[in-house]
């Protein structure tokens, strides 16, 4: 069984929050049912009762946020012809960090002609927070996959900003072993100056990547550029005969950044639309 480093922690670092939580499910009988589900540390998972469509899942991390030393991984299998919308019950907080840095583990995996949304409510990153996330993806052929994550850099309306700080988000997405996608967005430690600059985000602090790999990606694009705006922009491409649709958008606040982003969210997800807890 996969591994998180949190099992070999010494008594100083055993103080953080450190969790592991894996997730797997199947097609049968015409629906996708639960398959299997690992719960550990403060990594747990929620499935509220759907009456058709995907399978939904809701990720809670019981610590409350996450700070320096903190580790917390997140495993997603969806079968062949499976499908699954995993969202979180809130969004998360990065705290500021007195060592070290917060770390988050992805791993999503989708069989043959299966489909994972993945959609977490944003990331709050505070003041001085040092914070690293990777977010690995193997599918397989057939296989569809929309994938987002949001960042907030300070709550405005709470008079915070983010100003120094560390952020790293790393992203692999493989089609049958293959690599199709790969990027990394690492930002500080002097965060505000580096989001003043007209070619990042002109000061804006709300940012969002949402990445479709679909055979429909091309076909979406002018109506994604609409909702877009001029506040980010949109592209498709083909890699190893997978389509691709990649977003990214930017805000003043987080506000006007879901004012994008639900519209969005329920355009590429098709039927399922959006998690139903994006809007509580």
């Amino acid at each position: 069984m996969d591994t998180i480093e949190h099992t070999k922690f010494s008594a100083q670092a055993a103080q953080r929050a450190a969790g592991l939580a894996q997730l797997g499910c199947a097609s049968a009988g015409g629906r996708t049912r639960l398959r299997r589900l690992y719960q550990d540390g403060c990594a747990k998972i929620r499935l509220p009762a759907v009456s058709a469509g995907p399978l939904e899942a809701v990720l809670i991390n019981t610590a409350g946020g996450l700070t320096g030393g903190d580790r917390i991984g997140w495993d997603v299998d969806v079968g062949a012809n499976a499908s699954a919308t995993i969202t979180t019950q809130a969004c998360e907080k990065v705290y500021r960090a007195a060592s070290d840095h917060a770390q988050v583990r992805v791993k999503l995996t989708v069989g043959e002609n299966g489909r994972i949304a993945w959609l977490p409510q944003e990331t709050i990153v505070f003041d001085r927070a040092a914070f690293a996330r990777t977010l690995d993806v193997e599918l397989a052929t057939g296989a569809e996959a929309l994938v987002l994550e949001a960042t907030i850099f300070g709550r405005l309306a709470m008079g915070e900003r983010a100003a120094q700080g560390t952020f790293h988000d790393r992203w692999r997405v493989r089609r049958d072993g293959l690599l199709i996608h790969a990027e990394d967005f690492r930002i500080g430690p002097d965060i505000a100056a580096a989001l003043a600059r007209p070619a990042a985000a002109g000061g804006a602090i709300a940012v969002a990547t949402l990445l479709l790999v679909s055979a429909r990606a091309e076909a979406l694009l002018d109506p994604v550029r609409e909702i877009v705006g001029q506040q980010g922009g949109a592209s498709t491409w083909s890699v190893n005969k997978s389509g691709k649709l990649l977003a990214r958008l930017y805000a003043v606040d987080s506000y006007q950044l879901r004012q994008r982003l639900v519209p969005l969210v329920g355009l590429l997800n098709g039927t399922a639309g959006l998690p139903k807890l994006w809007s509580l």
